[in-house]
């Protein structure tokens, strides 16, 4: 398979009109969202760019990924019930760093601190902090720890 060049920021159209089919009533609270590759298909864009679009919603709470399900709508709040400890602790220092609580160059907790605040494994402290770099806002500094980006 051919790699496609996706326009910088594909994600965040997508990630609006999506958001807007779910706010218009298109794909109410309960309702599976169209597969990856649907989305994919329809946007004409790479896997990863749908995902990160996807992983969009999910902080917002429009969404949640359920095991064996796939992604469904929520109602507001519905959402953060649901999702797995790596996403609420994604979610939290997502809004520090977006709320400004956490600026450029700040270090993150480490995993080891994650695991101690919210009695969750390291794995899924990690996988946490893996998503924020995979959205763009913190980076690794091998030795040194994580870093707002």
């Amino acid at each position: 398979m051919e790699s496609r060049a996706t326009p910088w920021g594909a994600y965040k159209t997508i990630t609006d009109v999506l958001r807007h089919r779910i706010a218009e009533g298109e794909f109410p609270p309960g309702t599976h969202l169209p597969s990856e590759a649907e989305l994919r298909a329809e946007f004409g864009v790479a896997r990863n760019t749908v995902r990160r679009a996807l992983a969009d919603l999910e902080h917002e709470g429009l969404l949640a990924t359920t095991p064996g399900r796939g992604r469904i709508t929520s109602a507001p709040g519905e959402a953060r019930a649901l999702a797995p400890a790596f996403l609420r602790i994604s979610v939290a220092l997502r809004k520090a760093i977006e709320g400004g609580e956490l600026h450029k160059g700040d270090a993150l907790p480490s995993e080891a601190m994650l695991t101690e605040q919210y009695g969750v494994s390291r794995w899924t402290a990690r996988r946490a902090l893996t998503e924020l770099e995979s959205a763009g806002l913190i980076e690794t500094r091998h030795g040194k720890g994580r870093f707002v980006r």
